[in-house]
């Protein structure tokens, strides 16, 4: 018995575990904006701060491309863009929390107490409590109407922060969940 609980514990982790290497990506847009005329783009620097590594700003910038790029919407030097494509970059610690019980059955006296230990008696449960932090990555990308300077998508994706490699995996990911995101002109 107190294999197939392992057993199903495990799974459980794994999958926590696989859920958090995913991206997730939210979008809203504005259903008045003309998107057949945005042709153009422009890759603007953030209002604020929102340091990337090198790996991760190559990465956006080479993924912002080829991604507006299959959409029909190409880079275009500053000013004369249709779209200022602004990206915010966020790093949140975030506390995980998983509690677990074991019943101790099958193994000799009830694990980790003996019978009798503790005034527990056989097969008590035995509840454990895990704590860890991480880091929760956020990456918005707003696509400005160069023109009107009015927002007219905004797209948000989210991953647990790891290494350099990692991340700027993750970031591709996001901008092609994003730019598919992206209404099509009509």
């Amino acid at each position: 018995m107190k294999t197939v609980i392992n057993f199903f514990l495990a799974a459980g982790i794994l999958c926590v575990l696989a859920a958090c290497e995913t991206v997730t990506v939210t979008t809203d847009h504005d259903p008045a904006a003309h998107f057949a005329a945005y042709k153009t783009y422009t890759l603007a620097p953030p209002a604020h701060g929102g340091i990337m590594s090198a790996v991760a700003e190559t990465a956006l910038r080479d993924s912002v491309r080829t991604e507006l790029g299959k959409r029909g919407i190409t880079e275009a030097p500053g000013k004369k863009a249709d779209l200022d494509v602004v990206r915010h970059v966020f790093v949140l610690e975030k506390v995980s929390v998983q509690q677990y019980s074991d019943w101790g059955y099958g193994h000799r006296g009830g694990w980790p107490y003996g019978y009798g230990y503790y005034g527990m008696w056989y097969g008590a449960p035995v509840t454990y409590t895990d704590f860890s932090t991480y880091g929760e990555g956020t990456l918005i990308l707003d696509f400005v109407d160069a023109h009107t300077k009015k927002l007219v998508f905004r797209g948000v994706g989210k991953a647990v922060v790891g290494g350099p490699e990692s991340n700027a995996e993750k970031i591709r990911d996001a901008v092609a969940k994003i730019v598919d995101q992206f209404p099509r002109g009509g």
